[in-house]
């Protein structure tokens, strides 16, 4: 049977401000999680490679449990569970930016572990040769050699991010997918505004996704 659905997108105009405020919290979800998953990352990264057990295990079962479980259920678990163990309630965008932050620092870890350790062992010892510390080896030498072949990993990771502040709308953040229910809830026209919802989504990854497209291919020309 042929359903007739009349297409009207001119009510949108309506929720300007809410579909503009929910753009904004999403595009600062996103680059708040990535800076903030980026440092853990980091962090996570050198500790990990550490002779020290006693702090390499713990971490790697960090990175194990973050990428191993649905960012749904951490979201969930974090802003229900987590307060119950530390004795302090946390706001949903609180629960949220410590959830995507640590999410994403498991993933970071394990990039910029990969990149550092690709290095050849040859730099290190040419970097040792010439006398220098083990915190300058890695900023002068390594580091700047293992962000070539990190960037498109790195930016992947960060186009995921963006994907996953999707989910915070369970706990009520409200980012373009909440705002997108409000509307829906308002108005009964759920295809035009879940349309509309996609359709931000696709303006604001497509640049990064070409982005991180051309830097693979440039790498990948370069000797």
């Amino acid at each position: 049977m042929r359903v007739n659905y009349e297409w009207s997108f001119h009510f949108l105009w309506q929720y300007e401000g809410l579909i503009a405020k929910g753009i904004g919290i999403t595009l600062g979800f996103t680059i708040l999680t990535v800076i903030l998953g980026l440092l853990v990352g980091m962090v996570i990264a050198l500790g990990r490679m550490t002779k020290r057990r006693w702090l390499a295990v713990p971490l790697v079962a960090l990175v194990e449990v973050f990428r191993c479980t649905p960012v749904l259920v951490q979201l969930i678990w974090v802003y229900y569970a987590l307060p119950v163990l530390i004795g302090l309630e946390l706001s949903p965008a609180e629960a949220a930016i410590i959830t995507l932050a640590l999410y994403g620092g498991a993933f970071y870890a394990e990039i910029i572990r990969g990149g550092i350790v690709s290095i050849e062992i040859g730099q290190w010892d040419a970097g040792r040769a010439l006398g220098l510390r083990t915190g300058q080896l890695m900023l002068k030498v390594i580091l700047p050699q293992a962000m070539r072949r990190m960037l498109p990993p790195l930016v992947n990771q960060s186009i995921m991010q963006l994907k996953n502040t999707s989910l915070v709308s369970v706990l009520a953040v409200p980012d373009i997918l909440y705002q997108g229910q409000l509307i829906t809830s308002a108005t009964y026209r759920p295809l035009e505004t879940y349309t509309m919802v996609a359709l931000v989504y696709f303006a604001i990854l497509y640049p990064l996704t070409w982005l991180a497209t051309q830097m693979e291919r440039r790498l990948a020309r370069r000797p």
